[in-house]
């Protein structure tokens, strides 16, 4: 069976100090005048969107309720190591009104659907906690 696509995003983007990112259909236009940290903030707001998803997607095939929607503290920093450049990430989901041993399943089981998680598996640290809810 041929794969089907679900999504896809298309962005241009120019560099230097008149640099730019836009996407074809509108959503992103952002200038980037300095590569970094705007690739870090980009790549930490993607892999959150994408978590959220399969978050919710988490929960629906657990039959769990979000009575709250959840929320994502993404950071990702660039680190130099071992004489070369990698990268390290740290997710605080948020996901209040539920449980937190429930809260914490659904964001494992979020992790193992999410394809940015499965997109750098294995290739960069990443340290995935429940966060407690911000205070409004």
């Amino acid at each position: 069976m041929a794969d089907k696509i679900l999504f896809t995003g298309t962005t241009h983007v120019k560099g230097g100090a008149e640099g730019y990112a836009r996407s074809d259909n509108g959503v992103v236009d952002i200038q980037l005048a300095e590569p970094h940290p705007a690739a870090e903030n980009l790549f930490a707001a993607a892999w959150s969107a994408c978590f959220l998803g399969a978050l919710g997607l988490a929960a629906q095939q657990k039959k769990v309720a979000l009575p709250v929607t959840p929320e994502i503290d993404t950071t990702i920093d660039l680190l130099h190591k071992n004489g070369g450049f990698v990268l390290r990430a740290r997710l605080a989901v948020q996901v209040p009104g539920v449980d937190r041993a429930v809260a914490q399943d659904l964001i494992e089981a979020a992790h193992a659907i999410c394809p940015y998680s499965k997109a750098v598996a294995g290739n960069i640290d990443i340290d995935l906690t429940l966060a407690e809810p911000a205070l409004a």
